[in-house]
């Protein structure tokens, strides 16, 4: 049976993306797919080309990331993500998606038209940072006669793409929102303003999955914060394998028949 994997965008938090990775791979479960959005393709892509959940982790926390965001200034928005982009070439430079396994499909907004784009086909770097070019924030990407935006800001979760890929999807979103957290910055206010806005096209998404992982754990955490990268891991793999007999169950059933 093809199982598929759908990774949200989340920045920070998706760290827990990779925990949940190394939790379905000690559950034995191959994925044949796997598609993502902004920080989630991220995870998806570096997983894909051979790296481990361990080892992303430990690579992206040594690189400074938030440095790599340097001030662009232009006129569409403050970040400049060339560096970031620079930041994949020792890894994905030359690749396609061919070269990836599972395969990988990774969703970006087209700014000019209003409407997901999917890449599944091609380089893989460029379709990759624009997919977390967040909107006033990071500078949009010129790309194949497309302006191109966060993926997450009309489609969070893009398990729409799977549809004849595969016959189990597992939705893993990591942006629960905290209701208790009082609103008492600007900080504040543009990241509940931001999760607001993404999380309105999520719910009805959710609902196309067989299986959705949410980690309750992950709403204490920012979108932004680095420092607490190692327990937004371990909070996607404990959650993971707290449920793992629910996602066993559905599956094997459903493998039975399969075979």
């Amino acid at each position: 049976m093809r199982i598929g994997l759908v990774l949200s965008g989340g920045g920070a938090r998706s760290f827990a993306h990779l925990g949940v990775l190394k939790a379905l791979a000690e559950l034995e479960l191959p994925v044949q797919v796997i598609s993502g959005t902004s920080s989630g393709a991220i995870a998806a892509v570096l997983y894909s080309i051979g790296l481990s959940p361990e080892e992303i982790l430990k690579r992206v926390t040594e690189t400074r990331f938030m440095r790599l965001l340097r001030p662009g200034f232009s006129r569409y928005g403050l970040i400049n993500l060339n560096q970031l982009e620079e930041s994949f070439k020792p890894y994905l430079e030359n690749k396609t998606f061919s070269d990836l396994h599972p395969k990988v499909i990774i969703s970006a907004t087209d700014i000019n038209q209003g409407e997901t784009v999917y890449f599944s086909e091609g380089p893989i770097i460029k379709p990759l940072v624009a997919s977390s070019a967040l909107p006033f924030l990071c500078q949009p990407i010129h790309y194949q006669d497309r302006l191109l935006v966060d993926g997450g800001l009309l489609n969070n979760l893009p398990v729409e793409c799977l549809t004849g890929l595969a016959d189990f999807i597992i939705g893993v979103h990591v942006n629960p929102i905290n209701h208790e957290r009082e609103i008492k910055s600007l900080r504040d206010m543009l990241e509940r303003t931001c999760q607001l806005a993404i999380n309105n096209n999520v719910a009805s998404r959710m609902k196309l999955c067989d299986f959705v992982i949410e980690p309750p754990q992950m709403k204490h955490f920012r979108l932004l914060n680095l420092k607490n990268a190692h327990e937004m891991f371990e909070a996607g793999y404990t959650y993971t394998m707290e449920r793992s007999g629910e996602l066993l169950a559905l599956l094997n059933p459903q493998m039975f028949k399969e075979n």
